[in-house]
């Protein structure tokens, strides 16, 4: 099984390698860090990471995988991004994604009639494109698989190697990755979480999510007119 990863400038990087790191011990899979170049690229915490393959010499793709992060709005209207998500799409068994990655699927037409999740800041977001959001850590519908915010890309991933190599091996890769999550506080979720703390989380990434929202919107609207 051939997985094939989008990273971008500006990529939450453990939307990414969570997930990268559970792939990387199924036996047999192989994996693709793919973006237009091969130059390194920077995170949004500023961590570096390097392309693997180009979109042009990508040609196998089992499994599609879009992280989210802060980069995420660039590629909302990006023709060359989405035409590349739209064609590995066409043969792919799985398209797939963690955080905002789902807000870019959903901007390729990939999420229209689907029920994918998000994080919890953009989840209504994704109905903009015609998608059914889901307040879930991890949604299944059909062949489409996501995860919701950040941490929850190694559930995606391990939810996603229960279903196509077995529970078996998804145990083994949890116990050998000690994934026994205790967080030192509670609070985590906004279902969870103090109501000032919820709230200091939406004010302070107001402006951002204003351009996230128009973004949706402009990409819900393309959609339409397609």
């Amino acid at each position: 099984m051939h997985v094939t990863m989008l990273i971008y400038p500006g990529l939450t990087q453990l939307d990414l390698t969570g997930p990268f790191e559970v792939f990387a011990r199924v036996p047999g899979v192989t994996i693709d860090l793919v973006w237009k170049d091969l130059e390194p690229l920077r995170c949004g915490s500023g961590l570096t990471l390097t392309p693997t393959a180009i979109f042009a010499d990508c040609q196998r793709t089992d499994v599609l995988f879009v992280p989210g992060g802060p980069g995420q709005l660039a590629l909302m209207d990006d023709d060359t991004v989405l035409a590349f998500l739209r064609e590995r799409a066409e043969t792919a068994q799985y398209v797939t994604s963690v955080c905002t990655g789902s807000l870019v699927l959903a901007a390729a037409g990939l999420l229209a009639g689907y029920r994918p999740t998000c994080h919890w800041l953009s989840l209504d977001q994704l109905a903009l494109m015609g998608a059914e959001p889901v307040a879930e850590r991890v949604v299944s519908d059909r062949n489409r698989i996501t995860g919701a915010g950040v941490t929850s890309g190694i559930d995606f991933a391990l939810a996603f190697v229960a279903r196509v190599f077995g529970e078996d091996r998804a145990r083994i890769i949890q116990l050998g990755m000690e994934y026994d999550p205790a967080p030192p506080l509670s609070g985590g979720s906004p279902k969870t979480a103090r109501r000032a703390d919820v709230e200091a989380i939406i004010e302070g990434a107001g402006p951002f999510q204003q351009r996230r929202e128009e973004a949706a919107r402009k990409a819900g609207a393309r959609l339409g007119a397609r």
